[in-house]
């Protein structure tokens, strides 16, 4: 039996600090990674992605908070200040599954098809959420998530090309990929309940009662168009000529 679709009167996008304070924090914990290891001259590289190594799955976790340069860490701070802020807000239910299963799977992705060498950076977690906001926004075929979509392809379309080996080797264009796959696979099948089909005739509520209804009551239990009996000219106006809620009480006198 097909399950009906859940119907939703509207699409309420509710603005919290957690839009902006939750984007800053993650930002934030990056530039506190890159300060430690340039205050205390330390190399956290080793933590990051390498690939088809068992040693090398521990990056899964922790590549996304590790940046070769201040330029790397700068490029992806200002991307994530984008997209997070953009997940939160119209996707807030689903949130924390994007981001979880989004760094799992894309770095998995890495571990997979990466080249041999230590892969760092947010980057494919930023192929996570443009690849997931753009589909998700085309799937649900809500005009205001569609809308994001297209800003989405706006402003990071063309970054699809470094997905692409010997575009520039200097980035891990596995990452991207992986990322991007993950993004994909995610707006397929986490559910949006939230964005049910809007409301636009009266009888799609669930409150509406067909009996109620002026123009439902003109057809009989059949389909059939059916429309009650009009009354006759001057017969309404009779009727509430003679028809009173005032007590009338007569008295009858007796002529001699």
């Amino acid at each position: 039996m097909k399950k009906k679709k859940t119907i939703i009167g509207e699409h309420q996008f509710t603005f919290t600090k957690a839009v902006v304070l939750f984007p800053l924090f993650f930002v934030l914990l990056l530039w506190l990674v890159f300060w430690y290891e340039m205050k205390f001259n330390v190399n956290l590289h080793h933590f990051g992605i390498y690939p088809r190594e068992w040693f090398g799955l521990k990056g899964i976790l922790f590549s996304p908070f590790l940046h070769g340069s201040l330029k790397h860490l700068a490029n992806n701070s200002l991307a994530l200040l984008v997209l997070l802020p953009a997940l939160q807000f119209f996707y807030k239910k689903q949130t924390t599954l994007v981001l979880v299963f989004g760094i799992l799977f894309s770095g998995l992705g890495t571990w997979l098809l990466g080249r041999p060498s230590y892969h760092i950076g947010a980057s494919g977690l930023i192929y996570v959420l443009v690849s997931f906001i753009f589909f998700k926004g085309i799937f649900t075929r809500y005009y205001r998530l569609m809308a994001v979509s297209m800003f989405v392809v706006l402003f990071y379309g063309g970054s699809v090309w470094y997905m692409f080996p010997n575009v520039d080797n200097s980035v891990s264009w596995e990452g991207h990929l992986a990322g991007f796959v993950t993004g994909l696979a995610m707006a397929l099948l986490i559910k949006t309940p939230q964005f049910g089909k809007p409301l636009i005739y009266d009888w799609e509520h669930p409150n509406f009662n067909p009996k109620e209804d002026v123009f439902i009551r003109n057809f009989d239990e059949n389909g059939n168009f059916n429309p009650p009996p009009k009354p006759k000219e001057g017969e309404s106006e009779i009727k509430s000529y003679f028809t009173s809620s005032i007590k009338v009480i007569y008295e009858f006198l007796k002529r001699n």
